[in-house]
């Protein structure tokens, strides 16, 4: 069995149990029996017992059993939406299934996401054996490169935008690098050491995206929204917090608690007449102050 085999069945066999919650081995070869992959031949027992540790090796995701035989996730909580195993996952079904289309290339669209492949495979290295990297950074705002020394904290990837979260050498102060103005990388011998009480996930659970800015508070914020709207955001929250408090037959509020920077108010912007802000008040006013500033330049160029 190939490598490639045995990853579409790993990828299979964890939906399977995931989607169903709990599910008997019996029951997992009934859908098995069902697919293409399966060629008419039920998961042996020894066989799924591989697969069970191979995923756990690889994905991190462990596959546990019940009194009743049953088999479920055992920490479901690393699926959550925005984890490194649910995207994995995620990237892979993909994967498989655009593999298995070759007559359809011409019409399965995606997009391209500026990474800097080669930087971000040094990142993660460097952050495996937590080493101080070198990196040529070259702002949008300026025309020449600068290098920083920095301990990597963690990547994110945001708006198909792969990002660095690093400290500066000899500085508590953290800084945040789009990988595709990244010029170089170079993986240092000086060791750093993680602190312990840092949480990627706590560090930016109050943002919108990659902006933490220490001067803006996290606020209550209530948003309401009309037409389609309703459902994009219902199907696809703006943050973690957000939860529905109001339905009408024109609109949907929904309620975020975050820092209200300026790409959060850009995304708001963004969806023009159909996103109004509720509360507070002054974020309001701000949107509005946005929106006249463009029908302004849109003045000026009639």
């Amino acid at each position: 069995m190939t490598t490639y085999t045995k990853f579409k069945e790993y990828i299979w066999l964890v939906n399977t149990i995931y989607k169903a919650r709990r599910i008997t081995l019996a029951e997992i070869n009934e859908r098995w029996l069902k697919t293409d992959m399966s060629e008419g031949v039920e998961i042996a027992r020894t066989t799924f017992f591989r697969h069970k540790c191979a995923i756990q090796e690889i994905f991190g995701i462990y596959i546990d059993c019940d009194k009743y035989h049953k088999y479920y996730i055992g920490n479901e909580d690393v699926l959550q939406e925005d984890s490194v195993q649910n995207w994995m996952l995620s990237t892979l079904s993909v994967s498989n299934m655009v593999g298995e289309s070759s007559s359809l290339y011409h019409r399965i669209l995606l997009e391209n996401i500026p990474s800097g492949d080669e930087q971000l495979h040094q990142v993660i290295a460097a952050m495996k054996e937590n080493c101080m990297v070198n990196i040529i950074y070259r702002p949008y705002k300026s025309s020449s490169s600068t290098l920083f020394i920095l301990a990597p904290f963690c990547v994110k990837l945001f708006q198909r935008r792969w990002y660095l979260l690093g400290k500066y050498e000899d500085s508590d102060n953290l800084g945040t690098f789009s990988f595709d103005r990244i010029d170089e990388v170079e993986i240092t011998d000086k060791k750093f050491k993680m602190p312990d009480d840092f949480d990627a996930a706590d560090y930016f659970s109050d943002s919108f995206g990659i902006v933490v800015n220490p001067h803006v508070k996290t606020e209550r914020i209530v948003l309401r929204a009309y037409g389609n709207e309703r459902y994009y955001l219902r199907d696809l929250p703006l943050h973690h917090s957000q939860r529905m408090i109001n339905t009408t037959d024109e609109s949907v509020d929904f309620e975020l608690y975050l820092k209200p920077t300026d790409d959060f108010k850009a995304k708001l912007l963004s969806r023009g007449e159909w996103l109004e802000v509720v509360y507070p008040r002054s974020l309001a006013d701000e949107i509005v102050e946005w929106h006249q500033g463009a029908i302004e330049r849109y003045k000026k160029k009639g």
